[in-house]
């Protein structure tokens, strides 16, 4: 059988797994394949699954690669082993017109691993675990060129400060693509419409007091040199991409944890503090840092309703 057909049959954490077509090259650009894939999934799962853990996940998949064809799944696949964990739920939105879908709950490392097998190279996961209210607000930066990275951290320090004053702490990371979100703990006990309303008029809060740099409004016309604050991620249908997830790029680029120290630097001007990390270089920054997000893993305070 050609090398990039073989099936290769491993145990992980007691389920048996059949690995397919490890050598089929996922990222042409880098050469980084299926393989090395799941190797990156398997190496940095104690720092993601827990940001995984009990939340309804969508997947992008991309069975031929980053250049190919991709499609967005929620729904659990034909074949599925009985083993992974499925979630009844509502699906507003969906494409297909159903009302509930069958949702993955990636708990474990082997799910994880199973679903690096199926060219699930994007995760993406909602503010709300199963059957409760968001214990997450994100403030999601997104640059219109040519503002780019470096205005994303100017962006984000003036968010921390403004959050700060009530009494909210965030977390940043890059997208992995063009931007950054803030990440944001918070008390799981109010709706989604409240967080969302939350951060909407934080965010027009910030586009007022600088208008130059920042805009609230979804429409792409008044984004270019600006940062748009998409604060509607917090609508109990959105999910963003989770820490720690591949991103279909040229290269095999992570949604990455940053200290607020790189970004401060990145603000000031210092070249490559911040920047759209590749997998490899994340795998060496758990092991210097460790992860810079568990303290979301902890329920924050309760937003101002006003």
């Amino acid at each position: 059988m050609p090398a990039e057909r073989r099936v290769v049959r491993v145990e992980v954490d007691g389920r048996d797994l059949e690995l397919s077509n490890l050598d089929k090259v996922l990222y042409p650009a880098s050469g980084f394949t299926k393989g090395e894939v799941i190797d990156y999934y398997t190496r940095i799962s104690n720092a993601l699954l827990p940001h995984l853990r009990n939340r309804p996940l969508t997947r992008i998949r991309y069975p031929n690669g980053v250049d190919g064809n991709s499609f967005f799944e929620k729904n659990a696949p034909a074949g599925t082993p009985d083993w992974v964990r499925l979630e009844t739920l509502p699906a507003p939105g969906s494409t297909k017109g159903r009302e509930m879908l069958d949702y993955v709950v990636c708990d474990d490392l082997p799910t994880l691993v199973w679903l690096a097998n199926l060219a699930a190279l994007e995760l993406h996961t909602p503010q709300w675990q199963v059957g409760a209210d968001p214990d997450l607000m994100v403030m999601d930066l997104d640059p219109g060129a040519p503002a780019g990275l470096v205005e994303c951290c100017g962006v984000a320090l003036l968010l921390r400060e403004r959050l700060a004053a009530d009494g909210i702490a965030s977390y940043p990371k890059t997208s992995g693509k063009k931007g950054m979100q803030l990440c944001c703990p918070v008390s799981g006990r109010q709706s989604a419409d409240v967080v969302s309303g939350y951060a909407h008029r934080v965010a027009e809060e910030l586009a007022r007091e600088a208008p130059k740099l920042i805009t609230a409004q979804m429409a792409k016309r008044l984004r270019p040199g600006k940062i748009f604050i998409d604060w509607s991620q917090n609508n109990a249908a959105k999910t963003t991409v989770t820490a720690y997830s591949l991103r279909a790029q040229p290269n095999p680029s992570v949604s990455t944890p940053v200290t607020w120290a790189e970004v401060e630097a990145a603000a000031d001007g210092e070249a490559g503090a911040v920047r759209q990390f590749p997998a490899a270089e994340v795998l060496d920054r758990i092991e210097e840092y460790g992860d810079l997000l568990i303290d979301l893993l902890d329920h924050g305070p309760e937003l101002p309703s006003r």
